[in-house]
């Protein structure tokens, strides 16, 4: 746990997946290198490429989950997530093929000047007050970038769960795709065999399932109920893989993200640090792993000596602008609104340290798996690749 990496946006990360998915679907955009692993002209050889996105299955998780064989014998390597390594910053780069720097979504609770309001990005919904728009009036002024399937030169197809898939954040990023929602996991795998049956020219088909890091945040990586869900998965996935023989498809499996567990006893609460608590102007933004800090500039000196001397052993700290320039959100160019999104400072955990504040109001829960930082069993996916 003590390993730690930061994403190989030169030709090792989920970006590049998507530059070569990208590229091998007749798109023209060359933000990034293509995957080293998977270059765009092995995709293009086949009538269809479905990627199938299964949350918070990092590298660490199938590796010790025996039970995962079809996935595994399919492994074609891993990768790395982007920066922070969370649904909100990665599943906006598999929707859009952008990384953080260019997409700007910064973690789950981000401010947005736009609005002068922290929100939780993917429900659009307010941490603090009564919202100053309602969710569907939010996508057109908060994110400046095309889809994904907007680009592309073919059919194009989402499949996301009910709960989601007509979300404003999801209905946005899914522009210039199909969309079909499905309920269960049989479901969603009748879905892409249905697709790629089908008499058309080709497809690219796009698929999120969510229900692996549900688990794994409420009962941890190694649960009896994460176990559970990854074989559930794995063993659809091997009859779909029967399925598409002689489809002259690409299956694609990988993740956004990975896990660590964080015991309780390594949880800095805001709640004991009222000094420090009181330098802030705004709550904490990002992750439980990676916390974006807004100070005033006359406190600042005060809070980066707090932060050393009593949070040193959890944490590191940085000035967001180094990260940035540092490369960790992708390469530039950046977004225009990338600085004000990521805080003046950021406290990124140590090993398998967190950091939470509450509001007043606000519903406390425990959370036992987490990601968002560093360390290679969160930043680290694996790439499954198949050709049928």
């Amino acid at each position: 746990m003590s390993s730690t990496g930061l994403p190989d946006y030169g030709g090792g990360s989920i970006v590049n997946l998507m530059q070569s998915i990208a590229t091998a679907c007749g798109s023209s955009r060359t933000d990034y290198p293509p995957l080293a692993l998977l270059p765009a002209a092995q995709l293009a050889r086949a009538r269809h490429v479905v990627l199938i996105v299964v949350d918070g299955l990092g590298q660490r998780t199938l590796a010790r989950h025996a039970d995962s064989l079809h996935l595994q014998r399919h492994q074609l390597g891993s990768m790395t997530s982007v920066f922070p390594s969370t649904t909100a910053s990665a599943i906006t780069t598999f929707m859009t093929g952008l990384a953080p720097a260019q997409h700007g979504l910064t973690g789950w609770h981000m401010h947005l000047d736009e609005i002068d309001q922290t929100l939780a990005i993917l429900p659009l919904t307010p941490r603090d007050g009564p919202p100053r728009a309602l969710p569907e009036q939010l996508p057109e002024r908060l994110f400046e970038h095309p889809s994904l399937f907007q680009t592309l030169d073919r059919e194009s197809w989402v499949i996301a769960p009910q709960s989601i898939a007509g979300s404003p954040f999801n209905a946005w990023h899914a522009r210039g795709a199909q969309s079909i929602a499905y309920r269960t996991l049989p479901e969603l795998f009748a879905s892409i065999a249905e697709l790629t049956r089908e008499k058309v020219k080709s497809r690219y088909i796009y698929a999120y399932y969510p229900d692996l890091d549900t688990n794994s945040h409420r009962y941890g990586t190694d649960s009896r109920q994460a176990q559970h869900t990854l074989a559930e998965f794995d063993a659809h996935f091997g009859q779909l893989r029967r399925q598409l023989c002689g489809s002259n498809s690409w299956l694609l499996v990988t993740a956004d993200h990975g896990f660590i567990d964080s015991p309780r006893r390594r949880v800095i609460d805001l709640d004991d640090h009222p000094q420090l608590a009181a330098m802030l102007v705004r709550p904490l933004c990002g992750e439980r792993r990676v916390a974006y800090c807004y100070v005033a500039e006359a406190r600042r000196p005060a809070f980066e000596t707090y932060v050393r001397r009593h949070l040193g052993r959890a944490c590191h700290l940085y000035r967001s602008e180094q990260l940035i320039a540092a490369g960790w959100f992708g390469p530039p160019p950046y977004h225009r609104r990338l600085a004000s999104r990521a805080g003046d400072y950021t406290l990124v955990m140590k090993d398998n340290w967190t950091i939470k504040d509450w509001l007043a109001g606000e519903k406390r829960y425990t959370m036992i798996g987490v990601h968002g930082g560093t360390s290679d069993s969160e930043m680290r996916v694996p790439l499954i690749a198949m050709r049928a």
